[in-house]
């Protein structure tokens, strides 16, 4: 005679599921996605560091932060927009504009501050343009955003006339380029106008309605609607906000290359969407911190950095980045594939 055995606590005879060691983990990932993503920067700087001492020293590591800082700021703004279930495939093309922009007018003469916000006031109409596309029109965002990619860079290149820009250093346009030094590490004003936003937008995103609204329209939009929530409404704000943070990260890489370029910033697009899923957003919507953004876009650096230090392949560069992505859109998928 066979006997039903019925785990303890279960009611009505009916077995709980094991809390076993992979539940476990992912129960974790599940409620700190930029968790993974922090251990494999631990762990690449700790070996990049044996590899090669060089790495670990505060020169190289001030160029690193300084390097990650134009795709850092963009991986915000990347950030909102896939946290809807969307894709913005048109942010460098955005922020090259802009940064044209703000180079032309300062360099005929305008004041650099009326320059800074007329630039930023464009990349954040490029980016409503898009938003509005999506939520009134409800094309794809991917269809739309891959479309204003060519009309941006098309635009970029008729108003620059394929010319570059050069500023003076010292100017109100450039300050972000300036180095704060302490000791033998330094870093720029624009990597501190980063780490400033990532603050900002990390305590939206956690501590008010919109955030929770946003995360809440990212993973079921209809039942989001349902709740009362207007998703048009979010997804609009999503990529206006995101189309500011365009602006601040045109004016950080004016300050980085003390000018404008229409060439600057050609991978930018893809880099900031490695960013955002290397450090553990889903592509699917709803999941996600944007601190993880700034640890994806480290990484990318790192790896660079690091492979770069001890002689490898350019090309075996880009092909860590790439088994990185891979690897990170497959956790996303067994996290949510794992039933709690």
């Amino acid at each position: 005679m066979s006997q039903v055995l019925e785990a303890s606590g279960a009611p009505d005879g009916i077995p709980m599921a094991r809390n076993t060691a992979g539940r476990r983990v992912h129960a974790v990932l599940h409620r700190m996605p930029a968790l993974s993503p922090l251990v494999v920067l631990i762990i690449a700087c700790v070996v990049f560091g044996f590899a090669n001492p060089r790495f670990v020293r505060p020169e190289n590591l001030s160029i690193l932060l300084q390097q990650a800082a134009v795709v850092g700021s963009l991986a915000i703004g990347q950030t909102l927009v896939i946290l809807t279930a969307g894709i913005d495939l048109s942010v460098g093309a955005i922020m090259v504009l802009a940064t044209l922009v703000m180079g032309k007018l300062a360099s005929g003469g305008t004041p650099g501050p009326l320059a800074l916000a007329i630039g930023f006031v464009l990349a954040v109409l490029a980016a409503a343009v898009n938003g509005l596309l999506v939520t009134r029109i409800k094309l794809p965002p991917f269809i739309v955003t891959l479309g204003t990619l060519s009309v941006f860079t098309a635009l970029t290149l008729i108003y620059a006339h394929g010319q570059t820009i050069s500023l003076s250093p010292g100017t109100f346009l450039t300050w972000t380029g300036t180095t704060v030094q302490i000791g033998r590490f330094g870093f720029t004003v624009g990597v501190l106008l980063m780490l400033l936003l990532y603050i900002v937008f990390a305590y939206a995103l956690r501590q008010t309605a919109w955030g929770r609204h946003l995360y809440a329209t990212g993973d079921d939009t209809e039942a989001a609607r349902l709740a009362g929530v207007r998703t048009s409404r979010v997804l609009l704000s999503a990529y206006i906000i995101a189309g500011a943070v365009f602006g601040i990260a045109a004016w950080i890489l004016v300050g980085r290359i003390n000018g404008a370029d229409p060439n600057a910033g050609v991978n930018a697009n893809l880099e900031s969407i490695t960013a955002v899923v290397i450090g553990g957003t889903s592509l699917f919507g709803g999941r996600g911190a944007v601190v993880g953004s700034l640890i994806g876009a480290l990484i990318v650096q790192v790896f660079d950095n690091g492979l770069a230090l001890i002689g490898i392949d350019p090309n075996y560069q880009v092909l860590a980045v790439g088994v990185l992505v891979i690897a990170a859109v497959a956790a996303d998928q067994w996290i949510r594939s794992v039933k709690s």
